[in-house]
């Protein structure tokens, strides 16, 4: 670490550029008008250059004392929002949530404003990844993941069900869309989950091969928005999808695990 200047000064600096004067400092930190000039005229040997310009009785900060002045003040604000962060108080009210980002975007964000109404004492941390969480060193305290579970040594508890269906724009291929799965043959398919199509199409009662080709896609979100721009037809979850269903202009294709019968929505 580079040489730090006697910390003790630090504060006796902020105090005193922020009042613009040696006297309330010297009030307000409860020591002597000397040792408030002891100190700044030991600080300013320190760093080589005046901090302060001594008009009589007044002091004004000089251009570099301000600069100075401004940079000591973030620090210090810096370390006394860590100490707070400490505190177990602090801790109880911080809840840090990790997310894969689809989900974060699509589903949590639009319901997180509704939740600090009513909870305004929480102060929320949303990491959008799609690392695994270990709970111990990365600061999480609850993970949302799609999944069945168990994961050893953790709790879960079932946040919500989905159901995929087929989504795509009314403008693609100007508005010749196909009325059953059948007709999904050669059409642009985007992939995000692997082994999705194939379940799709099974549950479809169609014999169809998944996608060998085009775009792949590690988050959801980002097919789902190619998808309303025309380019082509997504599986899509629910879950991320809901609430587009009622703003976004789709054409949507629901197939029904029972009767595996096409339903336009």
């Amino acid at each position: 670490m580079k040489r730090l200047p006697p910390l003790t000064t630090l504060p006796v600096l902020e105090a005193a550029a922020r009042l613009q004067s040696f006297s309330a400092a010297a009030a307000e930190l409860n020591v002597t008008h000397g040792a408030i000039s002891h100190q700044i005229r030991s600080l300013e040997e320190y760093v080589g250059v005046a901090l302060f310009a001594r008009q009589g009785r007044r002091v004004v900060l000089t251009v570099d004392g301000a600069a100075f002045a401004d940079a000591i003040r973030t620090a210090l604000i810096k370390v006394s929002e860590a100490v707070e962060a400490l505190s177990p108080a602090a801790r109880e009210r911080k809840l840090t949530i990790s997310v894969l980002p689809s989900f974060a975007s699509r589903w949590l964000m639009p319901r997180l404003g509704k939740f600090l109404e009513a909870n305004p004492q929480y102060e929320i941390s949303v990491e959008a990844n799609q690392s695994r969480s270990n709970f111990t060193t990365d600061g999480v305290d609850v993970a949302i993941r799609f999944g069945k579970g168990p994961w050893p040594g953790l709790h879960g508890e079932r946040l919500a069900g989905d159901s995929y269906f087929l989504v795509c724009s009314p403008k693609f291929r100007r508005g010749k869309l196909p009325a059953k799965p059948s007709q999904l043959a050669g059409l642009p398919l985007f992939r995000n989950d692997p082994g999705l199509w194939e379940k799709w199409f099974a549950a479809a009662g169609v014999k169809m091969a998944a996608p060998a080709s085009g775009i792949d896609y590690n988050d959801a979100a980002l097919f789902l928005q190619q998808a309303i721009a025309g380019d082509g037809i997504s599986l899509a979850r629910r879950s991320l999808i809901g609430d587009d269903l009622r703003t976004v202009n789709w054409s949507s294709y629901l197939i029904s695990r029972s009767s595996r019968r096409t339903t336009t929505i």
